[in-house]
């Protein structure tokens, strides 16, 4: 099969979709590897880099569109690139189709194959495309709150680790799984005193043992929620219901009751975010203050270390795209942990999360890929 990568123009996006190790072990397989001029510019991959590992250079986004069928990206496509999507085509990639009618709308239209790396499962139930993302932006949260903290950015003056003689700073982290673990990781390692909020009590426990009481837990109910706003200095959003639109769970009125200068970071602001205030930010513009609070949502944080999120990303996705490859439609319907990830096929909406919060219809994956 030929795979397409085309080079990603979300803003202030520099992550690409295969890394020239990827298209060696592509090309390997017998495929062939189209990759648009200038792709992996922005992480040090020129063209040349990836001509030796066996792939060709098309000139244009439209010429890998036109010629590819199996298309491997890193961010949603942009509206341009839903046009150019064809019938019969596979998009592989992440979507985030909850909270965004407008792209949905467009690769229905196109009758394409989109598969959703945050949809896609393994046998334990959990999401191995999404989590090296999820790890790189749960570190980042922190880095990046630490940041907004400062007075200059319209924080409250405070570091997170403190000195000797001052308190550090209070962090509540919204959802304990793969981002809420690694902001927990960063903020304690900054000496911050963090606190842990998620449903699952066995979650709980197992942070508990993890960091061997360095951090505290708590059960998240709302009155819990509302405590630790009303406390912390920084709140890192990093709930998660696969496919679904986020749940909010700070609501506009909570805000006035904030401490001034407090930062939101919401990492699920691709799932729409959970706080009642978000809106997608850019690397460009990546903060707004309401109520004298700073939010940071940037729908594409770990785009900022676009590096080492690349090598990250194409470790997992690597085998799943080479499957694609070989198989076609029949790497889906043969393995339900690739079928998870399928979220429009030929003009039907085929993920039930997608479906209820677009509020669409939706075709079971199984009887969408019987169809043909």
């Amino acid at each position: 099969m030929l795979i397409g990568v085309p080079k990603e123009i979300k803003t202030h996006e520099y992550r690409v979709g295969m890394t020239p190790g990827g298209v060696q072990e592509a090309v390997r397989q017998g495929h062939t590897v189209l990759i648009e001029t200038g792709a992996g510019a922005g992480i040090g991959l020129d063209d040349v880099v990836y001509q030796k590992a066996g792939a060709s250079i098309a000139a244009s986004a439209e010429a890998v569109f036109a010629e590819a069928g199996l298309i491997v990206k890193v961010k949603e496509p942009q509206p341009g690139e839903c046009a150019r999507l064809q019938p019969g085509q596979i998009l592989f990639t992440y979507l985030h189709l909850a909270p965004d009618p407008v792209q949905a709308q467009g690769l229905l239209a196109s009758s394409c194959t989109a598969i959703a790396y945050e949809t896609v499962t393994d046998a334990q139930g959990r999401l191995p495309l999404l989590a090296p993302m999820s790890e790189v932006a749960g570190r980042m949260a922190i880095q990046a709150g630490a940041r907004c903290l400062e007075k200059s950015q319209g924080g409250s003056g405070t570091l997170l680790g403190g000195v000797p003689g001052v308190l550090p700073g209070r962090v509540a982290i919204l959802g304990g799984g793969v981002v809420g673990t690694h902001a927990a990781r960063m903020a304690v390692g900054l000496g911050a005193q963090v606190t842990v909020l998620d449903r699952s009590l066995v979650r709980l426990r197992e942070l508990d043992d993890l960091f061997q009481g360095r951090l505290l837990t708590r059960f998240a109910t709302l009155e819990a929620i509302e405590e630790e706003t009303l406390t912390a200095d920084l709140i890192i959003g990093a709930v998660l219901i696969p496919g679904a639109a986020a749940p909010k769970l700070i609501p506009r009125a909570l805000l006035a009751a904030m401490k001034p200068g407090s930062v939101l970071v919401d990492v699920a602001i691709d799932q729409g975010g959970c706080f009642e205030t978000s809106r997608p930010t850019t690397h460009a513009d990546p903060i707004y203050l309401i109520d004298e609070i700073v939010h940071y949502c940037v729908a594409n944080m770990p785009g900022a270390v676009a590096r080492t999120s690349t090598f990250a990303l194409n470790n997992a996705t690597l085998p799943y795209v080479l499957q694609l490859a070989d198989r076609g439609l029949a790497a889906l319907r043969d393995d339900p942990y690739l079928r998870a990830g399928l979220n429009v096929h030929r003009g039907q909406i085929t993920h039930p999360a997608v479906a209820a919060a677009l509020h669409c219809a939706c075709q079971s994956s199984e009887e969408a890929l019987a169809a043909g």
